[in-house]
């Protein structure tokens, strides 16, 4: 996921459109500005105790948990450093300068994590530390893992490029906005543009923007499940969004409380969950019926500003960007809600 970025107010639409050259939205003037400054996380207020174990971390930026080995991969706030950390060992946790401020950090293949760092894509081992790097034809805004192997590269002057196995283009699309984020899943690929709050499916076959959707009133992060939907958290509006991707369409809008931030899919229980920066607390939502359906909701460190979950075990992890520490909580404490 990304770190802390502003956060875009804008309005909802709920037409999708299709993206060539200048793009006219229909929107749906739904809810209010939070009057933030334009996509910062909201401040959060003093903490109750948090659930689960705190383990002591400096401030974090982004996290992601590696699905082979269950370790932890997370930057400063600057994105200046990257820290590889066992959570049953953290003090023997490794810092690894960067070459340029990380923009993204996500899970790679087997065994690696991705940093988006300057002109490069950086492939992390995560066992021996070892860094592969990828360079590219612009500054990399964002990156995703496709399932085939390729990398899916958001890069400036509105740009995603398709790198095969050797690191070369497979496909460009170009003519779209900023592209803070971009989700692979499966054969299809999506691009967040925070500065105009949408979501844009590519049409790779033509390399041009395909379908594209208002999404809320100010989305910051958006991710990817099992089931081939985008979820998304409208942090100006204070709701979580579900997309479907065989045809761009939201199809499920909810009011999930003050500041949602942070997003992780937990592909053992098929929740999503997500951080409430206003409030210091992450919540769950059951997604198999036409309504979210929250499964849990508790306390957690100050300023939850980054969130994931170790698929292998169910753990869930919050970092705090206020260096108030690492929040570990096991799959049967969050059932029980505490």
């Amino acid at each position: 996921m990304r770190g802390n970025r502003p956060a875009v107010v804008a309005a909802l639409a709920v037409a999708a459109i299709v993206v060539a050259g200048c793009s006219a939205h229909h929107d749906d003037d739904t809810g209010r500005a939070t009057g933030r400054a334009p996509g910062i996380a909201a401040t959060a207020p003093a903490t109750a105790p948090p659930a689960g174990t705190v383990i002591a971390s400096p401030a974090v930026g982004l996290l992601v948990s590696d699905p082979q080995t269950g370790h932890l991969a997370a930057t400063d706030p600057a994105g200046t450093t990257l820290r590889l950390i066992d959570p049953d060992d953290p003090g023997a946790a490794r810092a690894l300068p960067l070459p340029a401020p990380a923009a993204a950090l996500v899970p790679g293949g087997p065994g690696q994590v991705l940093v988006a760092a300057g002109r490069r894509v950086l492939r992390v081992d995560m066992t021996s530390a070892a860094i592969t790097a990828v360079p590219v034809d612009g500054q990399v805004r964002s990156v995703a893992q496709r399932g085939d192997g390729t990398l899916a590269v958001g890069l400036d002057g509105g740009r995603v490029q398709i790198l095969g196995a050797d690191g070369k283009p497979v496909h460009t699309v170009t003519g779209l906005g900023t592209v803070d984020e971009v989700v692979a899943d499966g054969s299809a690929v999506a691009t967040l543009d925070l500065a105009q709050t949408t979501l844009t499916q590519l049409d790779l076959g033509r390399g041009r923007p395909g379908l594209a959707l208002r999404a809320g009133l100010g989305t910051t992060h958006v991710i990817g499940d099992r089931f081939g939907r985008l979820l998304a958290t409208d942090t100006s509006g204070n709701g979580l969004l579900v997309y479907t991707t065989d045809q761009l369409l939201l199809r499920q809008r909810f009011p999930v409380g003050a500041g949602p931030y942070a997003i992780a899919y937990d592909e053992r229980s098929d929740t999503v969950w997500l951080t409430l920066t206003g409030t210091n607390e992450v919540a769950g939502f059951d997604l198999s019926t036409g309504i979210p359906v929250q499964v849990g909701r508790f306390a957690t460190v100050r300023q939850p500003n980054s969130l994931t979950i170790d698929n292998r075990t169910g753990e869930m992890f919050v970092g705090s960007a206020t260096g108030d520490g690492l929040q570990r909580v096991r799959a049967d404490q969050r059932k029980r809600g505490q």
